[in-house]
């Protein structure tokens, strides 16, 4: 099975086992992520809908690539702050980059890391899709963790990451000259360490820094986690 099958079957099994198993229902307010695994999920949500079966979903989406498909699908979309939503949702779903074995996440990959932070951190049940390539043991040798910064503070938040062990690099655009400018107008620095890292702890430390926005690390609201395993089959973690 290629990568962007197990992408699509992770995030149909995931969408239908939520369904059945009454996790998603009618009426409810879901955060859709943003990248390949979570916009197989955001179509199959909409066929859910487009059929009947699921019926006043008010979505909040975590970046334009993913309002835009929501558009485009006719699913509702609306921001945190509308008083519809009031700042907490039931449920929303996503992709990862890399998910350890404790459901611990670097996110961050397509720069939507911010907004995707406020929407599943602010969620009572955040499940992960993710293909075979992206379980892994450990974090941080590997998939770089993104770091969002304010501009004018690209130096001092280097030398502080550097100092926290990280080796940092400025993400350039691709088709464009000069650095990746995320939603949100800031950049993005790279990071990676020569072991792995502790995740809780380098979240907080990380997001100590001043003149950093928020950064990759996923520890605070741990997901159920659907993954591909290499013989195919669908594994779920964390279950609850």
């Amino acid at each position: 099975m290629t990568q962007s099958e197990q992408k699509t079957l992770v995030a149909n099994t995931a969408i239908d086992t939520l369904v059945e198993k009454g996790k998603i229902f009618s009426g409810m307010k879901i955060g859709l992520g943003t990248g390949s695994t979570a916009m197989p999920a955001v179509k199959r949500l909409a066929e859910y809908i487009a059929n009947g079966k699921l019926k006043d979903i008010k979505a909040v989406a975590t970046s334009f690539q993913t309002e835009n498909a929501c558009q485009d699908l006719g699913i509702p979309v609306y921001s945190m702050n509308d008083k519809i939503i009031g700042g907490q949702l039931d449920l929303a779903i996503d992709g990862a980059d890399e998910v350890t074995p404790d459901c611990f996440c670097i996110k961050g990959g397509g720069a939507a890391h911010v907004r995707e932070k406020i929407v599943e951190y602010n969620s009572k049940v955040f499940v992960v899709v993710a293909d075979s390539t992206k379980a892994v043991d450990t974090i941080g040798t590997k998939f770089p963790v993104p770091v969002e910064i304010i501009p004018s503070a690209r130096i001092p938040v280097t030398n502080a990451l550097n100092a926290l062990g990280a080796k940092c690099v400025l993400r350039e655009g691709v088709r464009k000259c000069g650095p990746v400018i995320t939603d949100n107008g800031n950049q993005i620095l790279d990071c990676t360490w020569d072991k792995p890292i502790n995740v809780a702890e380098m979240e907080d430390k990380i997001n100590s820094i001043v003149g950093v926005v928020e950064n990759g690390l996923f520890s605070k609201n741990k997901p159920i986690v659907f993954v591909v395993k290499e013989d195919d089959s669908v594994e779920e973690r964390n279950w609850h």
